[in-house]
């Protein structure tokens, strides 16, 4: 088995400090250092996929560029690198999302995936026209999805449900290959949807004994149901030629965040609706400085100033891929990382950590590829041309 990496694709801008935003909050106004255009976009996608990335996550919300029409754009520039595209099934009707994950997959050679995101902060769905409740969320969530894979099936599909109602839907082409499914959450709603109805699941990340626990929960579940879900995490990362240089690019990037920011993001994420996001904060304590490394290299500190994905693994490039086994070991088969900025953290994580995973046995390049050890590489030292 090789494990299988992602990237991030940073569409509510990027930046050589930590850009903010998510569940609920907005973007930092770090963001716009490098705003997100479709030219420096496609400079990280382009690099991910020579790399060794599968595919590139992108994020929904009011704090980011809309993820289906910025991945559309820049698959054009990239050849085999997919898109993780997170959507929220309650914004579109199934139909027509089942129709747009066609065309996608026609259009770009079969390189969609869908993040299923239902949505865990109600003032925000509200301002998109939602008015349910995160309970409701969940249970339209699981209809839409019952309607999506029956018309990618190629069936006709009649569904007069609590929440949605279709008749005699039918795609005029099905989507070849189907997409795969990635969905997240904690609750015991969301648990039963991911059982039902993912092909991935995702979490953040936790401590690996934490993430054991949730696997072992969605596991049986999905048994349950007949079905085998594998399991993916979420996870920035600072990874260098030494401990010490990665811990000091932690320690710069926390001294970039000012108290008044930390205080506001928190008091926003506090009033979360998410399991998973009252998870992250109480990794942290709420905000605190002290004691954000939470397990040997995960560092909860992304989590002062971000919302969603808040720790981060931290150090050499040896001790990065010993974590990644470690989550592995637990039942990880998929990782999606990200880090500031995301250019040279690509080249960061390429270059110095998938060729030790890649002497373990742990991972082979999707596209048959050899990737040589950091210090044969040239860019090791420095940093590419950055074009926005």
């Amino acid at each position: 088995m090789s494990l299988a990496f992602h990237w991030f694709l940073p569409t509510n801008g990027d930046s050589r400090h930590v850009v903010g935003g998510g569940h609920g909050t907005p973007a930092t106004e770090s963001g716009r250092d490098r705003p997100p255009t479709v030219a420096y976009l496609s400079q990280i996608a382009r690099a991910a996929e020579d790399l060794g990335f599968v595919g590139a996550l992108t994020p929904t919300g009011a704090w980011c560029e809309d993820a289906w029409l910025t991945t559309a754009m820049v698959s054009q520039n990239t050849e085999r690198l997919k898109f993780l595209v997170a959507f929220r099934p309650g914004f579109v009707s199934p139909t027509l999302a089942a129709q747009m994950a066609s065309t996608f997959q026609r259009q770009t050679g079969g390189r969609l995936l869908l993040n299923v995101v239902t949505g865990g902060e109600s003032h925000e769905q509200r301002a998109y026209g939602d008015f349910l409740d995160k309970e409701a969320r969940y249970r339209r969530t699981g209809e839409f999805l019952e309607v999506v894979r029956g018309l990618w099936e190629g069936r006709t599909v009649d569904l007069s449900g609590e929440h949605l109602r279709v008749e005699d839907a039918r795609l005029a082409r099905v989507p070849d290959p189907v997409p795969e499914v990635y969905f997240g959450g904690s609750s015991a709603i969301a648990g039963e949807v991911a059982a039902r109805h993912a092909d991935v699941y995702l979490t953040w990340g936790e401590p690996p004994a934490q993430v054991a626990e949730k696997i072992a929960w969605i596991r049986k579940l999905a048994a349950q149901e007949g079905r085998r879900v594998r399991f993916g995490i979420r996870l920035h990362v600072i990874t260098r030629d030494t401990s010490e240089q990665a811990w000091a690019e932690a320690e710069r990037l926390l001294a970039g965040f000012d108290a008044e920011t930390v205080r506001q993001v928190q008091a926003g994420l506090a009033r979360s609706e998410s399991e998973g996001q009252q998870r992250m904060l109480a990794l942290h304590g709420g905000g605190s400085r002290d004691g954000l490394e939470i397990h040997p290299n995960l560092w909860a500190g992304i989590g002062l100033v971000r919302g969603g994905a808040g720790t981060a693994l931290v150090g050499s490039h040896t001790e990065v891929a010993e974590r990644i086994e470690e989550y592995a070991a637990s039942g990880i088969e998929e990782f999606i990382f990200s880090g500031y900025p995301h250019l040279e953290e690509a080249y960061w994580f390429g270059e110095g950590v998938l060729p030790k995973l890649q002497a373990q046995g742990l991972w082979r390049h999707p596209y048959g590829q050899r990737v040589a050890p950091a210090a044969q590489v040239p860019f090791a030292g420095g940093a590419p041309r950055v074009s926005v």
